[in-house]
């Protein structure tokens, strides 16, 4: 069993940064972060396979967000610059038993409680 715990939101200006962590207990083979804002479906936004570090992200973000993990603090982090008001949402650290990189909420076997990030002049 994986326990994942994210900490990181908050409240930031159009254009600004943020940077979400993650921390894992549990083995990980790929994790993702992926974020819901209300009346919406979750949407993968990264994701990244542990062993190597190859990452995907979806076409919105690419180029502004950037997952990483370190692999002794078993952590996942999602910087996030250039943020947008329209990706005002609950964002969630997820998990799942395959090496393959999924963008698929479904595919996913663990997930944080989310934390919420709140772009807003």
């Amino acid at each position: 069993q994986v326990q994942l715990v994210e900490s990181g939101g908050g409240l930031v200006q159009p254009g600004e940064s943020l940077r979400l962590s993650c921390v894992a207990s549990g083995r990980i083979l790929t994790a993702g972060w992926f974020r819901q804002a209300p009346g919406k479906e979750r949407e993968c936004v990264a994701g990244i396979r542990w062993r190597d570090g190859t990452t995907v992200y979806s076409d919105s973000v690419r180029g502004r967000f950037t997952i990483s993990r370190e692999y002794a603090a078993s952590s996942v982090y999602l910087q996030m610059n250039n943020l947008r008001p329209e990706e005002t949402a609950i964002y969630y650290c997820a998990a799942r038993d395959d090496y393959i990189i999924s963008q698929m909420a479904y595919d996913y076997n663990y997930w944080g409680q989310g934390t919420q990030v709140t772009v807003s002049s």
